[in-house]
């Protein structure tokens, strides 16, 4: 499960990347890297899930980062590295069976991957931050075992 949600967050890390850079419509970014891929059932699906509502809320996404990333500008921060963070922020607020650690693990692994060599400091960082805030100001909600 472990491996199918790492492939499904790169698998939304890159689809993401391609609605940024091409500015296509989602639906079409969707049929074209994620439901014709040739990942499983269960990878495909949240993939999009992830893609869907890291793209629908982005703006919010945006201003817990920008809040974080104190002394940067936002447009000067790598387009992937703003990508791997919205999908974590995504997860830490739309996705409640995910505990935040892990999604902050995952955003690490998937930077260090795809990014420059010190990303993965730099999102570490900025995703401590914002999960600080969200749990202080209680807008985290997790269910299950060891989320509570």
């Amino acid at each position: 499960m472990l491996n199918n949600r790492r492939q499904a967050r790169e698998l939304a890390l890159r689809a993401f990347y391609a609605h940024e850079l091409s500015g296509n419509e989602l639906d079409d970014v969707v049929d074209e890297m994620i439901k014709n891929g040739d990942h499983d059932e269960m990878t495909r699906t949240f993939a999009e899930r992830l893609l869907r509502a890291s793209v629908l809320n982005k703006q919010k996404l945006e201003e817990l980062i920008t809040k974080q990333a104190h002394n940067w500008d936002f447009s000067r921060i790598a387009i992937l590295d703003k990508l791997v963070m919205r999908i974590c922020v995504c997860e830490f607020i739309y996705f409640e069976d995910i505990p935040p650690k892990v999604s902050i693990d995952e955003a690490i692994e998937i930077s260090k991957k795809y990014s420059t060599e010190k990303s993965n400091l730099f999102i570490n960082g900025i995703l401590d931050g914002i999960l600080n805030y969200l749990m202080n100001k209680d807008l985290i909600k997790k269910t299950g075992r060891g989320l509570g």
